[in-house]
């Protein structure tokens, strides 16, 4: 009999073959057939007549076959299938593109669903390749259909078809993880309805009624191994670190702290001397002066006779926070090592050995610092910065070279605060929410595509000055088939160098890139050996370049405003005046509108509460790499009621039964997503 844990392979009606293509999307069991839910949905459970079908729109109709259709062989690679339909209202001429089976397959004289966007005038109507099938299968027509995230070589009806099976396999042994008082108290219906309708709605109700439960199950769960993540981290005992005098730490430095970095590093420091492990996450605009509080939390651990490590995403990374923290630390008797990919093996030996003697006390480095033969003497402090970009066992692996170090981890994507519960909901956040003292904030223009010969003249006049420029290509959608962001970036490169700057030095870089690579083109950037550097969002998070003063984004629609803020905290780092520049020829009234916030404010935490209002928390959830369980269902710009119900039940079970032991399902499931994560946050 199957089970929630049995491979796809051995479901009835799936096998070999459409398992290894379900494998691509990461589908390999049971629960993760049933569990890849529907991106969007489309209604198709109207059927029209096709006198009432209006041009332009997507619509249904059901049409008797009039004639045999014909095949036209147009040319080597394309065949046409055209063939009229009729019902009582009228005649729809359809035609089809190199899908010549249907000759046989549509027979005059049967009716069938034609489902398509309509064309034509009110005396004929037309479509080109419509979804087709005989009129009462209700398969791709005649009800709302799922639409469902894919992977070459897994096409809806496949993955739709398998979701069948496997529903149908797990029938009647699908637990339900959700106590039944709470099910009733929150109104929420069974879990086996819930994952039926969510697949196959039966109306927009039922689908609505699935949803709401599965997103409360998931916000249930989320809150309750929160809750006792943080209640093992609280009781587990460390030895307190003494209180240490930070005056000549603040005297080195070559500027006085903000308010918001001092108290960001009374915070840090209070936690160390608490007698718990410090989680927590310093969060705070580009440039507002994060690794500062990370060197006063490094500075206090050695002072403690503890080690500290800086795990930074790049090399270029690493080595710009070493070179900008060893100058002040050194001198304060902190001995600091950089170690990344390109130290030599001798050197990486000899490192690793200083480092296990305790005769380095804080390095800075890549994900070198956690490879097996990099040992510690008494790691105190691990502090990964933009941390989102590790993997979770990356960060784990980092912390478990110690015994229960403090963590610190640094973002620079502001989060509004609903969201940082849901993405850090064990960490205890410090906001650094001021800039510097005479940082000028970075001038923002958004326009569209006409504006290009202007944009390309300044951009020219900046060079001539010595400054250096971004230009940041377009995303490639998931709906334009074959996109490639390789190409897109390198076609635009080339186009700049050959046709637009000749005289200048214009370089790419994208994501399908070597590593090696992408850091040779970043390093040559900062050091001044490109004017111009065309790219993808790689370098959201990257290289600090003062000389860099313009940011340009082209089809700035496709960004989300929190990613658009991150793109723009690359410039206006030097003394000189930066700017950003979004285009987008989208008319869409509301993509403007939130396009336009970016102009009239610099504020991340506002742009990331407008871009949750406007968006849902998908920007945010993008890499599923915070080491928390993912949400698939809840979507916290909407659910922020079902939020506080399921955060309200889960503490009244806990207050009654601390240990779960009344609903073991509840704690096996959250034990099951919390399992990688557990060792991540603690």
């Amino acid at each position: 009999m199957a089970d929630l844990k049995t491979d796809v392979r051995f479901i009835r009606g799936i096998g070999e073959q459409r398992a290894s293509a379900l494998a691509k999307l990461g589908i390999h069991t049971l629960r993760d057939l049933i569990s890849w839910f529907p991106r969007r949905y489309e209604d198709r459970s109207q059927i029209r007549r096709i006198a009432d079908l209006t041009p332009g729109e997507t619509a249904c109709t059901a049409a008797m076959v009039a004639a045999a259709p014909t095949v036209s062989h147009i040319r080597k690679g394309l065949d046409l299938v055209k063939v009229r339909a009729v019902d009582e209202s009228g005649a729809l001429d359809v035609t089809f593109f190199n899908q010549s089976w249907l000759k046989n397959s549509l027979k005059p004289g049967q009716t069938y669903v034609f489902c398509g966007k309509a064309e034509g005038n009110l005396l004929l109507r037309r479509m080109t390749n419509p979804i087709v099938e005989p009129e009462g299968r209700q398969e791709a027509t005649g009800r709302i259909i799922p639409v469902y995230p894919l992977s070459a070589g897994v096409s809806q009806r496949i993955l739709s078809r398998s979701i069948r099976q496997g529903l149908d396999a797990c029938a009647d042994i699908m637990p339900d993880v959700l106590p039944d008082q709470i099910r009733r108290d929150h109104q929420l219906c069974h879990i086996g309805f819930a994952y039926e309708h969510i697949h196959f709605p039966t109306s927009f109700e039922t689908l609505e009624l699935a949803r709401r439960r599965l997103a409360f199950e998931e916000l249930f769960l989320f809150t309750l191994g929160l809750r006792r993540l943080r209640q093992r981290r609280e009781t587990a005992p460390v030895e307190p670190f003494h209180p240490v005098d930070m005056e000549p730490f603040y005297k080195a430095l070559p500027f006085t702290l903000t308010a918001a970095q001092r108290r960001c590093v009374e915070e840090a420091l209070e936690d160390m001397t608490s007698g718990r492990s410090m989680n927590r996450l310093c969060q705070g605009d580009v440039g507002s002066g994060k690794t500062v509080v990370a060197a006063a939390c490094a500075y206090f651990s050695v002072k403690n006779g503890r080690q500290a490590a800086l795990m930074a995403p790049t090399e270029i990374l690493a080595r710009q926070h070493y070179e900008g923290l060893a100058p002040l630390l050194e001198p304060l008797g902190v001995r600091c090592a950089l170690l990344t990919g390109a130290n030599t093996a001798k050197e990486k030996r000899t490192l690793s050995a200083a480092l296990a003697a305790g005769e380095r006390d804080f390095v800075v480095g890549t994900h070198a610092l956690i490879t097996g033969n990099v040992e510690y003497h008494r790691l105190g402090l691990v502090v990964t910065d933009e941390q989102h970009r590790f993997g979770v066992g990356q960060r784990a692996a980092l912390a478990g070279k110690g015994d229960h170090p403090h963590t610190l981890v640094m973002s620079a994507t502001p989060i509004p605060r609903t969201l940082a519960l849901i993405l850090y909901g064990d960490l205890d956040v410090s906001v650094i929410d001021q800039l510097p003292p005479g940082r000028r904030p970075v001038q923002t223009s958004f326009v569209d595509s006409s504006y290009h010969p202007r944009i390309y003249r300044f951009l020219r006049k900046l060079a001539g000055e010595g400054r250096q420029a971004y230009v940041v290509c377009p995303q490639v959608s998931e709906r334009e088939e074959g996109g490639d962001e390789q190409k897109a970036v390198t076609e635009y490169a080339t186009k700049l160098q050959q046709e637009v700057f000749p005289d200048l030095r214009v370089a790419y870089v994208h994501g399908k890139m070597k590593p090696k690579e992408k850091e040779a083109v970043m390093s040559a950037f900062a050091a001044g050996e490109t004017d111009i550097l065309v790219s993808t969002t790689v370098i959201e998070v990257g290289v600090d370049v003062p000389n860099a003063a313009v940011m340009v984004v082209e089809n700035a629609e496709r960004f989300g405003l929190s990613q658009l803020h991150q793109l723009r905290g690359r410039v206006g780092r030097g003394p000189w005046q930066s700017y950003c520049v979004l285009i987008s020829d989208n008319q869409n009234e509301e993509t403007r509108q939130r396009l336009k916030v970016m102009t009239k404010t610099a504020d991340g935490f506002q742009i990331a509460e407008e871009d949750l209002r406007l968006r849902g928390p998908g920007d945010f959830f993008g890499q599923r790499q915070h080491g928390l369980p993912g949400l698939r269902v809840a979507d916290i710009g909407c659910d922020a009621q079902l939020l506080r119900e399921a955060q309200a039940a889960a503490d009244a079970l806990l207050e009654r039964d601390p240990e779960l032991k009344s609903c073991p399902a509840t704690a096996g499931r959250m034990a099951e997503l919390f399992t990688e994560a557990a060792d991540t946050l603690n």
